[in-house]
């Protein structure tokens, strides 16, 4: 596919695939709650005809609708006007000056909570006292950011500075966080599992002259070497020319005195602080700037299949009335109602920023920080068996729990009894993120976590479609008010404006495949792609217009179609699409055919050239031991066979892989999105992986993959 040339609409799904799209499951574990008894202006919805009629008026009175949300930030400055929308450029509630870290934390304390927990953290390592735990309170909180905003003042650090983090899951990342936010100083975090490369490229795009890491940090036992990466990256920016004027550390695994002193200039003149000698001493006087509403809040890098990675820009106001309204609404967040949420994404990804920090915080329920992997260490003596996310459940009543497909899919593989040994009890909302969830993980989730049976109960599942540069959820289920399908992402998010599209920009018939789009524009949205406006243009707004009037709609990227009640089913990247004999097939839909057989645990689906039909289908499937186990199975030709019949069962022959090949594990990003380009060079038989690496989890999976004689 040349460069000019848009990927295709994705297929047109098979009038029986999707086994559980009529399903309907209904989900109302609790009633829903009044406005006064939330201490916000905005609504808690209780039914579906509610939703339909504040999303009908939040999308036809757009201006009055997010004045009224807006009220649930605190301003300095009230705002003058909504929304000014020049396509494809946005600003809103200009006039305006507010803060996100006095929203988060200062008017908590002020309005008398700075004793209630905020902040609730669990370190990987299980000494012989226990768990590593720390609570900080919104005092606590506040006391911190304002000593390190003090410390990032006494730097040099200024309003509109770009502070880069790259730390592991600890207490002073959002700490950190907020001290930028305090002064008006924009964060660019960088997930702790990337290399000296990737800092050393976003510091630079970024213009970034200060970078704040700790000595190391803890993952599957082993420790992974932050600072020294750090040291790798500032002395490749000095040889570029970019010097690094300050570097503030963390002593999270204390090895030694990692080679300086508070103060000392390094590499280039870079100078190295510790954080205890100066962010954690400095004085706590230094209070919330007030910030204008379209000042930049954070930057966050994102990679593309090709090209540099993309420096996506959000602003103050906007992205924080988002994510607060949508975290409300989708966890049905509750102050003062001994809720606990707990997102397991790094804050280095989206998820983290709007969904552990910002969302949460902003609407004063306590967040839950953990550093490590769900299956270390093991508690009972058996290593790698995944309880430790059920543990931290139990011990700490979590009530919201939000996690990745992926990690579902794994916690399947593993097996049924583990969450069964741990009291479950306190999870009122469950939530999954990252990619569409096939529907045998949502029945899994829905059932082995959530407690809930075939046509009704349980916990409330909100599947939630999302990217990046929307800021927070953009469709998703609201409990207590939308039944939901399994595989099911359902209904847009008020204000938002969705649609599922062709080319021409007419909207699709159900279950006819088409483009996910977004229409009007809507607070959380990015604002741009950081010294790079063409880029921003060319990958969001120039493919999809309204055919009326020739505005540009904003493209996703992603292709979708809707079924008769309007539920929107993601069926994955426009280019996961595969051309067989003429026609497209969605990878997602074979997929989640391969997954539902009862020997899978996941599969990935790409295309390969072939001379008669073009492309061929390549399966990568892992199974599930403990399945092969019970039925005297084995991993062979036969299986592959039966599982290459049960594709061509679930959605059509067409479909029916021409390869399917057995793996240890999939290559997939460190947010645990599968890297199909990667699958598609080695399905290939590519001698040379020449694709971009940098977010890949696992170097080793992509080894044992071409090492596969098949």
């Amino acid at each position: 596919m040349s460069a000019t040339t848009p990927p295709p609409v994705p297929a047109t799904p098979s009038a029986d695939s999707g086994s559980y799209d009529s399903t309907l499951i209904e989900n109302r574990v609790f009633p829903p709650r009044p406005a006064k008894e939330l201490g916000f202006s905005a609504w808690h919805i209780g039914s579906l005809d509610e939703y339909r009629r504040l999303h009908a008026r939040s999308v036809s009175d757009p201006d009055g609708f997010w004045r009224e949300e807006a009220k649930n930030l605190d301003w300095f400055t009230p705002f003058t006007t909504v929304c000014t929308w020049n396509p494809p450029d946005a600003r809103w509630f200009d006039g305006g000056t507010l803060n996100a870290c006095y929203n988060c934390v200062d008017r908590h304390v002020a309005a008398g909570h700075g004793n209630a927990t905020a902040l609730i953290w669990e370190g990987e390592p299980v000494g012989p006292k226990g768990h590593e735990v720390m609570r900080l309170t919104y005092g606590e909180l506040q006391n911190r950011a304002a000593r390190a905003a003090s410390a990032l003042k006494a730097m040099g650090v200024k309003k509109g500075d770009v502070v880069t983090i790259y730390m592991p899951m600890i207490p002073e990342l959002a700490v950190a966080m907020l001290a930028c936010a305090r002064i008006g100083a924009a964060h660019s975090v960088i997930f702790g599992g990337f290399a000296s490369t990737a800092i050393s490229e976003r510091v630079s795009d970024a213009d970034s002259r200060i970078i704040i890491t700790a000595d190391g940090g803890y993952r599957r036992g082993e420790v992974v070497p932050l600072l020294k990466n750090v040291d790798e990256a500032v002395a490749s920016l000095h040889e570029q020319g970019h010097a690094v004027r300050d570097v503030l550390v963390v002593r999270r695994i204390g090895a030694g005195d990692a080679g300086f002193a508070t103060g000392q200039a390094r590499a280039g003149g870079t100078r190295y602080h510790w954080w205890h000698d100066t962010a954690a001493v400095a004085s706590p006087d230094c209070p919330c700037a007030p910030v204008q509403s379209e000042d930049m809040l954070f930057l966050l890098y994102t990679s593309g299949s090709t090209g540099k990675p993309k420096g996506i820009v959000h602003t103050t106001a906007g992205y924080l009335a988002f994510t607060q309204m949508s975290a409300r609404l989708t966890f049905n967040l509750i102050p003062d109602a001994g809720q606990v949420f707990w997102c397991t994404a790094d804050i280095g990804w989206v998820t983290g920023h709007s969904y552990v920090l910002y969302g949460i915080l902003a609407n004063r329920v306590p967040t839950l920080m953990y550093e490590g992997a769900p299956n270390y260490p093991a508690i009972d003596g058996r290593p790698g068996q995944g309880e430790r996310f059920w543990d931290i459940i139990a011990r700490h009543k979590v009530t919201q729990f939000y996690t990745a497909p992926t990690a579902i899919r794994t916690f399947m593989k593993w097996g049924d009894d583990l969450p069964a040994r741990f009291d479950l009890s306190s999870l009122r909302v469950l939530g999954s993120v990252g990619e569409p969830i096939n529907p045998e993980a949502w029945m899994w989730y829905h059932t082995h976590i959530g407690g809930g049976g075939p046509t009704g109960g349980g916990r409330p599942i909100v599947d939630t479609y999302w990217q990046t540069e929307t800021g927070g959820h953009v469709v998703t289920p609201l409990p207590g008010a939308t039944p939901t399908k399994p595989g099911s992402c359902t209904l847009p998010m008020l204000g938002i404006d969705a649609a599922v599209v062709n080319e021409q920009g007419e909207v699709m018939p159900p279950n006819k495949g088409g483009l996910f789009a977004i229409r009007k524009p809507w607070p959380g949205m990015l604002r741009g792609v950081f010294g790079n406006r063409e880029r921003f243009i060319s990958n969001y707004w120039g493919r999809l217009k309204d055919p009326a009037t020739g505005t540009p709609w904003y493209f996703s990227a992603d292709g979708a179609r809707t079924d008769a009640d309007g539920y929107i089913w993601m069926m994955g990247r426009v280019d996961d699409v595969i051309k067989v004999s003429g026609h497209l097939l969605g990878t997602m839909e074979v997929e989640s055919a391969l997954v539902s057989h009862p020997a899978v645990a996941e599969a990935a689906v790409v295309g390969v050239p072939h001379a008669v039909k073009g492309n061929a289908i390549c399966a990568f499937v892992t199974l599930k031991p403990a399945w092969l186990k019970t039925n005297g199975r084995a991993a062979d030709e036969a299986l592959k066979k039966e599982l290459a019949a049960h594709v061509a069962k679930e959605v059509g022959a067409l479909a029916r892989p021409d390869t399917v090949r057995f793996a240890e594990g999939l290559p997939k990003t460190r947010s645990g999105k599968i890297m199909r380009r990667l699958l598609r060079d080695v399905a290939a038989g590519v001698e040379k992986i020449t694709q971009d690496t940098t977010t890949l989890e696992d170097f080793s999976v992509v080894a044992k993959l071409r090492g596969d004689d098949e």
